[in-house]
C-alpha cells in the first residue's frame, strides 16, 4: 500500500512534465521557421532583392590641347569620350526578384481532389502560424503558394493550388491572428514539382505549400 502515494507523486510529475516539453518542442518548431523566413542582414532587410547595378565609371577628363610653333597636320575629330558622349538614355526600373528571398516548404495533407485542411494538416501549419505571428516576423509579408502533383488535369490542379492556399491564408487569420494584409495566397498547380515526376504521378512532397518572404 505504500506504494501508491508513491505512484500517485510520479503521475503527477508526468503530467506537469510533459506538457512543458511538448510547448519546448513547438517553440523550437516555431523559431526554426522564423530562422529561416527571416531575411539576414541588418534589421528591415527586404526579404526581395533588386539586381544590382554596377556603379557608372566617371568620365575621363580630355587634356588640353598642345599648342605647336609650326603649323600643325590637319588632325581627326576628337574621339574623347567626354566629347562625343551623349546624354545616357533613361533606364526602365529594375524589377523586384523573389528568387533568392527566405523561404520555407510545409508538407500539408488534403484529401484527394479537396482543399479542406485535415487535423494533420493543422498540426503542422501551428508551428507556421506561431512563427508569422511572433515580433521577429511581424514587419513582413509573405505569399502562400499552393502546389500540387501532376496526378489529374493540369487546369483542375491550378485550380485546386489556389483553393489549397487560400485555405490555409484564411486558417493562419482564424486561429493565430495573421492579418490578411500581411499575406498574399497564389497557386501554381502543378507548375513548379519539388520533386520531379512524369504525369500522373502521385508524389506527396509535391503537394505542398510554400511560404515566401516577400518584404515588409
Amino acid at each position: 500500500m505504500a506504494r501508491l502515494p508513491v505512484l500517485a507523486c510520479l503521475a503527477a510529475t508526468l503530467a506537469l512534465t510533459l506538457p512543458g516539453l511538448a510547448g519546448a518542442q513547438s517553440d523550437s518548431a516555431a523559431q526554426s521557421l522564423i530562422d529561416r523566413l527571416k531575411p539576414s542582414g541588418s534589421a528591415g532587410t527586404r526579404g526581395i532583392r533588386l539586381p544590382g547595378e554596377a556603379p557608372a565609371a566617371p568620365a575621363p577628363v580630355a587634356a588640353p590641347a598642345p599648342v605647336w610653333s609650326t603649323p600643325a597636320r590637319p588632325q581627326a575629330p576628337p574621339t574623347d569620350q567626354a566629347a562625343t558622349a551623349r546624354p545616357p538614355a533613361p533606364r526602365a526600373a529594375p524589377r523586384e526578384t523573389t528568387a533568392d528571398a527566405p523561404s520555407v516548404s510545409i508538407t500539408v495533407t488534403f484529401p484527394s481532389g479537396s482543399a479542406t485542411l485535415t487535423p494533420e494538416a493543422e498540426r503542422a501549419l501551428a508551428p507556421l502560424g506561431r512563427a508569422l505571428a511572433s515580433p521577429d516576423l511581424a514587419p513582413y509579408r509573405f505569399r502562400i503558394e499552393g502546389h500540387t502533383d501532376t496526378v489529374g488535369d493540369a487546369a483542375v490542379n491550378q485550380a485546386l493550388s489556389e483553393r489549397r492556399a487560400a485555405a490555409v491564408r484564411d486558417y493562419l487569420m482564424r486561429v493565430f491572428g495573421v492579418p490578411d494584409s500581411r499575406m498574399v495566397a497564389v497557386g501554381f498547380g502543378s507548375s513548379q514539382l519539388l520533386v520531379q515526376t512524369p504525369p500522373q504521378v502521385n508524389e506527396s512532397r509535391n503537394r505542398r505549400v510554400q511560404v515566401v518572404n516577400i518584404g515588409s
